[in-house]
């Protein structure tokens, strides 16, 4: 199976930038489509993005288009979400996870990692 660890959660300012890492082991990483999720308190999970094995293909949930950008670097066996101009609202637990099947079916997510706290202040 894959084991997933993400880095690079924190405080930051609104309006500010912070970038994400999900380093993969266990497993071949280029075999997983990836995407992130986040969850803030007494909400339910929300899928951000997601991206094929290649890294050609990429899906992104209305409330993060075209503020955060999802890559991955199969040579590093690592995912990235890029956030930038942050809001208040996007603070939440941030977590990634491998897919064995399609980038965006969101069901089919079986990986996950253990999650990062990304704290946005107005």
């Amino acid at each position: 199976q894959v084991q997933l660890v993400e880095s690079g959660g924190g405080l930051v300012q609104a309006g500010g930038s912070l970038r994400l890492s999900c380093t993969a082991s266990g497993r071949t990483f280029s075999n997983y489509a990836m995407g992130w999720f986040r969850q803030a308190p007494g909400k339910e999970r929300e899928v951000l993005a997601g991206i094929s094995r290649s890294g050609g293909y990429k899906y992104y949930a209305d409330s993060v288009k075209g503020r955060f950008i999802i890559s991955r670097d199969n040579a590093k066996n690592t995912a990235y979400l890029q956030m930038n101009s942050l809001k208040p609202e996007d603070t939440a637990v941030y977590t990634c996870a491998a897919s064995s099947g399609n980038y965006y079916d969101t069901s089919s997510y079986n990986y996950w990692g253990q999650g990062t706290q990304v704290t946005v202040s107005s």
